[in-house]
């Protein structure tokens, strides 16, 4: 699948981005905007696409207790790890700022969740898109 990681993770990623442009300084928005949107689809890519990836990367086969879910969810915790490192390893500059963006990790278990669920809600939400998106 192309287009659903792509779309799925695009929501995703945009939703970051709108929290992001909330909590980061002017100076760090746009190369941490990319890096989120970027990595969301990604991921999503990876979750929608896990025999795809099983395929492609054999050593999983032979990761003991690996299976497709729990690959997806290893994804949403990376993920969830991820988004909550960067966020406070990012310090703020300027415009009175004097603190990292400080993610909660609500928030970051939030996104790798849309992550891990993208693969179960496309087939629920793909019947009312436009057919260029499926």
């Amino acid at each position: 699948m192309i287009m659903p990681p792509l779309v799925l993770g695009a929501v995703i990623g945009l939703y970051e981005i709108i929290l992001i442009h909330r909590d980061a300084p002017p100076i760090h928005r746009f190369g941490h905007s990319i890096h989120a949107f970027v990595y969301a689809i990604i991921a999503t890519f990876a979750t929608m696409n896990t025999p795809w990836v099983f395929e492609k990367f054999t050593f999983l086969q032979g990761v003991p207790l690996m299976s497709p879910i729990v690959f997806q969810i290893i994804v949403g915790i990376i993920t969830m790890i991820k988004l909550h490192v960067v966020s406070r390893a990012v310090k703020g500059v300027g415009m009175g700022m004097g603190v990292g963006m400080g993610e909660t990790w609500f928030h970051s278990a939030l996104i790798g969740a849309l992550v891990v669920a993208a693969p179960y809600v496309w087939p629920l939400i793909a019947p009312v898109l436009p057919g260029w998106m499926k």
